[in-house]
């Protein structure tokens, strides 16, 4: 019997029609997973082959997505969600029996199936599980998007949110990423890294309701993404052109001679945050100076200032963040003002 054959048994069990083997012959489970972030209907070979010739197609979720796309292309599905006992007995005579799973791949009937091959009393079913489509990397960004969607609508403090306001989290968090990377701390490094990641797709959400301006066109997080996509293509022909690159100098040289062709700079300080740190920013400047092989005298003011500015620069051409470096010492710093407090309550 052909899976686009209907073969519904009475009140809509799972008793099917003839069997298509020997009484005793134990059948076929095939427990089809799907993922909800790929397009419905895109299921894979195998699958499409393991509806076809199976005796019965099931699914226990009548809104589950995929189903309008089989009965489109002509596999008769019956919503019935048996029990482990029920799905077996649907298999007796060799029947093959396909389930489409729902949620998290039928643990319930799994589980059942399991109690009932490790009772000994049963003869079970040859039982296959068949991804029908699966996540690919990077999947789980579709749901990020899709719950910042609704917490944008439905969130009294979220949907109030603008670029401006939300600008200090974006700071903070970058910060706490920083020290999560320094601290060496694994989970707190993912953590954080999720934290950034918010930001990101925030800002983008809010992007796509546009602005007060007229020039304020709405953009979304496809925008964002393939904004970024064509910039490192671009940047990395020796990755995707002909170009060639076997150190990461040339690499270094690549990326900014594009850099400069797509930006059409008339100084080697646009571009440059003034709001950055100003450690990093004096850094920055000097390494553009440096790029460009300009020779720019450090002014000299008599002040701190001045003295600080010579010391980044002086660490960017060493190759030395003078940010990193000050935090580092500033951590020894601070490890020698709790030891010295420990020492003096201990002394008290």
């Amino acid at each position: 019997m052909n899976a686009s054959s209907p073969a519904t048994g009475p009140e809509g069990g799972p008793a099917t029609g003839p069997a298509t083997g020997p009484a005793d012959a134990p059948g076929r489970i095939v427990l089809l997973t799907t993922s909800h972030r790929v397009a419905p209907g895109l299921l894979s070979w195998p699958a499409w082959q393991a509806l076809r010739t199976a005796d019965r197609v099931l699914c226990a979720d009548g809104a589950h997505p995929q189903l309008p796309y089989l009965r489109e292309a002509g596999i008769t599905v019956d919503e019935a969600a048996p029990s482990a006992g029920e799905l077996v007995d649907a298999c007796a005579g060799g029947r093959t029996v396909a389930v489409v799973a729902t949620g998290e791949g039928e643990p319930a009937l799994t589980d059942g199936l399991a109690r009932l091959a490790g009772s000994g009393r049963v003869r079970m079913p040859e039982l296959e599980l068949l991804p029908a489509s699966y996540d690919l990397p990077g999947a789980r960004l579709l749901d990020l998007v899709q719950v910042m969607d609704r917490i944008r609508l439905e969130c009294p403090w979220s949907s109030q949110q603008t670029h401006k306001g939300l600008a200090k989290y974006a700071i903070e968090e970058a910060y706490e990423l920083v020290e999560a990377i320094e601290d060496g701390d694994r989970d707190e490094l993912r953590e954080e890294l999720g934290d950034v990641l918010l930001q990101v797709v925030f800002h983008a959400r809010i992007a796509e309701e546009g602005g007060p301006g007229d020039g304020d066109a709405p953009f979304s997080i496809d925008d964002v993404a393939g904004g970024i996509v064509a910039k490192l293509i671009h940047r990395h022909p020796h990755v995707f052109g002909d170009e060639t690159a076997e150190t990461p100098e040339e690499v270094k040289e690549h990326w900014l001679r594009t850099k400069a062709a797509e930006k059409r700079r008339t100084s080697v300080t646009e571009g440059v945050p003034l709001g950055q740190p100003g450690l990093a920013l004096a850094a920055k400047l000097a390494s553009r100076v440096r790029t460009a092989g300009l020779q720019v005298p450090l002014p000299h003011g008599g002040g701190i200032g001045y003295e600080l500015l010579a010391l980044a620069a002086r660490a960017e051409a060493e190759g030395v963040d003078p940010e990193a470096a000050l935090r580092a010492a500033a951590r020894a710093y601070r490890d020698a003002i709790r030891e010295r407090e420990g020492v003096r309550g201990a002394e008290g």
